[in-house]
């Protein structure tokens, strides 16, 4: 454990509570799941606290999947209840994502932060680029295959999902609307994918830190519990806020504004990694 004085803790409380708003409000505003500007706020909160960089974008990406967890459950409960998404297929892909996800703690677990930091660099510009083009037409069948091509791809979302500590939603609205889904629908179903996401991926990292020295009181693995128990309640007050600044922009609009945030994002991890 880091040793910290009153003072110090007091700053870290701050800090976290006010990195827990910015998420939030931004999560609300781009209508995203959280984690994906989660992971940037708390790697700039653990970086201005003192945290040493060896495990600092792991106890990031940890921190921000048990700060998710319970947004993620809360998402997918309204969902189901509209009766909106397609259950059978998140069942379909339950345990291809689920290993994913225990693929994902293992990578965490022998890497260093260079390689989450990589991951977030390829994988958000991939998003990144999606949300330029803005395309919702493109089409590769009228439905899901049967082929275990689709559970492989399941299992690659776990992984990829696991490493970024994000809910996954955005690659299940790629590939069901690429399989003639409704926007709508395919929305309602990614957020069966946050919880099997979300909750083994934070055991995970609190298995894959085990142990670890160098990281603040109130952590378990890569996992700072203080951390979430301070981020999540201010990110709830701030991310209805955000939502209601949103409804003054179009979708296109909100489009762009999550593809620049990515934007962001990548190069502030590529310019760490490279500079």
């Amino acid at each position: 454990m880091m040793a910290m004085d009153w003072s110090s803790l007091a700053l870290m409380a701050v800090g976290l509570a006010a990195a827990g708003f910015l998420s939030g409000f931004l999560a609300g505003l781009l209508g995203v799941g959280g984690g994906a500007v989660v992971v940037i706020t708390l790697y700039e909160a653990f970086r201005w606290m003192g945290v040493d960089e060896a495990v600092r974008m792991h106890l990031a990406t940890g921190t921000s999947l048990a700060i998710i967890a319970p947004t993620t459950l809360r998402s997918f409960a309204a969902h189901r209840a509209r009766g909106i998404a397609d259950l059978a297929f998140v069942k379909r892909m339950a345990i291809p994502v689920i290993a994913g996800v225990v693929l994902g703690a293992l990578v965490a677990r022998s890497s260093g932060g260079d390689v989450l930091k990589w991951v977030w660099v390829i994988m958000g510009s991939f998003l990144a680029l999606r949300m330029f083009l803005g395309r919702d037409d493109w089409r590769l069948g009228p439905d899901i295959p049967k082929s275990r091509a689709v559970e492989a791809y399941g299992v690659g979302i776990g992984i990829i999902s696991t490493l970024m500590s994000i809910g996954g939603g955005a690659y299940v609205v790629i590939l069901m609307t690429l399989y003639g889904r409704t926007l709508h629908q395919a929305v309602a179903t990614s957020s069966g994918f946050g919880p099997l996401i979300a909750i083994p991926g934070l055991v995970g990292f609190m298995w894959a830190g085990w142990g670890t020295t160098g990281v603040p009181p109130g952590t378990i693995g890569y996992v700072s519990l203080l951390g979430a128990a301070l981020a999540i309640p201010t990110g709830l007050i701030a991310a209805p806020l955000g939502a209601k600044l949103s409804h003054g922009l179009s979708k296109r609009g909100l489009e762009l504004a999550f593809g620049t945030f990515m934007t962001f994002v990548v190069v502030r991890f590529l310019a760490s990694l490279l500079l």
